[in-house]
């Protein structure tokens, strides 16, 4: 009897099996940040260099360990260590603040830093702290006021982010009406992420769809950033300390707002280790 799952994983993974093409196994270590997952490896000690294909795999939920994106810690001369992050496309990309946090809590476990931190990622410097209740404190670059652009709001806050307010963002087809957006003909040079929103009471309900990804994920850091400065700009939400429940857990965002633009921008939310595992590639 033919094993059908066998060769089906063999055939997508096309494995070359000749030891002097392999490389040894590589250790990892998986990371969430509300729901927001990610494969961690520590470069420090290593010259790994992972290729597109091998990180889309190792990222792919069904043929390898299974994450939003893939980080790398490594070494720097001027800061705690250098953030390197990839999405699950395999490409490079803008910053991620849930990214971020469950970095700075990787950086804690294996000895890096003790409960701050500053470090260097694709758009910049960047302070962390790890509060007294187990939460992450990341502080966000400064950003711009927000523009218009199609009719909405767009906000780069370290990602590109387009943000669209809704009377109720669970009874829609996210995937669908964001992709109209994401490679709509204003974004289409570089694409966008997109963001829905509902205001409460006394907080923001989010749901994110995001470039690299093109999914919805469950939390999205840089989005929930957006969506929060937008929020109160918009005078949607009165408060600079921002609440906001995202489909795998809950954040906020806090900032203070100047003539031309946002500043001591934070986001703050958990970051928790999934597992340790070594990964042939």
């Amino acid at each position: 009897m033919i094993d059908l799952l066998s060769h089906a994983r063999l055939k997508s993974v096309n494995f070359d099996n000749s030891s002097s093409n392999r490389m040894p196994s590589i250790k990892f270590a998986k990371y969430q940040g509300a729901g927001n997952d990610f494969v961690i490896i520590d470069k420090r000690e290593s010259n790994i260099e992972l290729t597109k294909y091998q990180i889309e795999r190792i990222c792919d939920r069904r043929f390898g360990v299974g994450a939003d994106g893939l980080m790398f810690l490594e070494d720097s001369s001027s800061h705690d260590f250098k953030m390197i992050y990839f999405n699950s496309d395999g490409n490079e990309s803008t910053m991620c603040g849930n990214g971020g946090r469950c970095l700075i809590r990787f950086a804690q476990q294996v000895g890096v830093i003790t409960n701050n931190c500053h470090f260097v990622a694709i758009d910049g410097d960047h302070d962390g702290q790890i509060l007294s209740d187990g939460l992450i404190e990341l502080k966000m670059t400064n950003t711009s006021l927000p523009i218009v652009k199609d009719n909405k709001q767009f906000l780069d806050t370290g990602s590109p982010h387009v943000v669209v307010l809704k009377e109720d963002i669970l009874e829609m087809d996210l995937v669908e009406e964001a992709r109209k957006i994401r490679y709509g003909s204003v974004f289409k040079d570089n694409g966008t992420n997109v963001n829905f929103i509902q205001v409460k009471s006394d907080h923001i309900a989010i749901r994110t769809y995001e470039r690299g990804v093109e999914d919805e994920t469950l939390a999205c850091g840089t989005g929930v950033t957006a969506a929060a400065i937008i929020a109160n700009h918009q005078g949607w939400i009165k408060d600079n300390q921002v609440k906001v429940n995202a489909l795998g857990g809950n954040l906020s965002v806090s900032f203070n707002k100047q003539k031309d633009g946002f500043i001591d921008v934070y986001l703050t939310g958990p970051a928790e280790f999934v597992f340790n595992g070594e990964i042939d590639v």
